[in-house]
């Protein structure tokens, strides 16, 4: 007759169980962390991604306008943005085009292109008002 013992046989015990509990709850904690933090980065990123999506839309608009026209409404807008070409005032993400003269040459020799006015030469600037975002581009006849 022999006695087997029950202990050692196959299967986990109960405080395997409670240890390799513990371990996963420990390590959920900053997983969930790290994810929450993806998640904010997501939504900040899709915002800049919108708002650079509406920076390049104007800009392309704008290319693609006659250059005289740009030139007349640089002339007419006398330095602040232009009213034709800017968005209505109360829209959200406002965008503010701005033409301006350009010094290429620096024919003044005071190293300053926005003090020029170079014939045929057009500094095209697209802002999102009250943010930091900006698009330039140097248009020419």
């Amino acid at each position: 007759m022999s006695c087997r013992s029950t202990r050692g046989g196959p299967g986990f015990s109960y405080v395997e169980v409670l240890v390799a509990t513990l371990v996963l709850a420990v390590s959920l904690v900053p997983a969930l962390e790290a994810l929450q933090t993806a998640m904010l980065g997501a939504t900040v990123n899709e915002s800049l991604e919108l708002r650079h999506q509406r920076l390049t839309s104007r800009m392309a608009e704008m290319l693609v306008e006659p250059f005289g026209d740009l030139e007349a409404e640089e002339a007419a807008a006398g330095g602040a943005p232009s009213p034709q070409y800017s968005d209505p005032p109360a829209t959200p993400d406002r965008r503010l085009v701005l033409l301006s003269r350009y010094d290429g040459d620096n024919a003044d020799n005071d190293n300053d292109p926005l003090t020029g006015t170079d014939d045929g030469l057009l500094r095209l600037r697209v802002e999102l008002e009250n943010t930091p975002d900006v698009l330039e581009a140097l248009v020419a006849r």
